[in-house]
Order: structure tokens, then sequence, then C-alpha cells
């Protein structure tokens, strides 16, 4: 017996439960770039850590400056309440999408985390912008 078989796999059911509520929560680099590359972006992409002037000299293109630690109900009437936010930050040693998803969530927000942040996205090869 290996240490993959060495505990059983889950049944189905429990498979279809795990990888649902994931993808409920979680997006990635490539499907946030298909969706405004085919011009179908339904969300409202968030840059959500670092100064602005690091927001300045990178960040992914159609992104919106707005730190976790700045998310307020105030601040968050900008949009309407069904707004679909996809936030992300430096990449995966970075906790600042947690962060803000759980602010945004807490505030009664949907949400979803770009897995991979702004390393995944070069990991991608896909360009970013400067201001």
């Amino acid at each position: 017996m290996s240490y993959v078989t060495d505990i059983s796999a889950a049944p189905a059911d429990v498979v279809i439960d795990h990888f649902s509520m994931r993808l409920a929560v979680e997006t990635d680099c490539w499907d946030v770039w298909a969706s405004m590359e085919k011009g179908q972006q339904d969300f409202v992409l968030l840059h959500v850590v670092g100064s602005a002037e690091v927001f300045a000299r990178r960040h992914i293109p159609g992104a919106i400056h707005l730190r976790h630690a700045d998310m307020t109900e105030e601040r968050m009437q900008e949009w309407p309440k069904d707004t679909l936010f996809v936030v992300y930050c430096a990449g995966p040693h970075c906790n600042g999408a947690d962060r803000a998803a759980l602010n945004l969530a807490r505030l009664g927000r949907k949400v979803k985390i770009m897995i991979g942040g702004m390393t995944g996205w070069a990991d991608e090869g896909f360009a970013f912008a400067a201001i």
C-alpha cells in the first residue's frame, strides 16, 4: 500500500461537494483573463494589498486598487449589493486576498479569490498594467 492509497479516496458525493465549494469561493488567473479577454467581465477585480504607488507600478489590467483594510460598508456602496468581487494579492505567500474575501463576506458581499494572485498571473504569461 502506498501513501496515496493508505487513506481511501472519498466517495463521489463527497468529492462533488468539496470541489463545488472550492469553485464557489475561488477562481483562477486563466478564467479571469479569459472572461476579460472575451468581454464577459461580470465581476469587479480588486487589487487588495499594497500602496497606491505599488499598484501604479504593476497591477492586473482592469483591476481597481482597494486595500482590504479600506473595505467598509460606506466604501462598498459604490457597487450594487449583488456585485461579485474577485480579489487578488501578491500571490500564494500573501494572505491579503483572504482578508479581503473575509471583509467582503462580512459586509454581505459576493466574493471569490483569484488563486495565485500576481504570481499566478505572471506564471500564465499574462501582461501587467501600470499607471
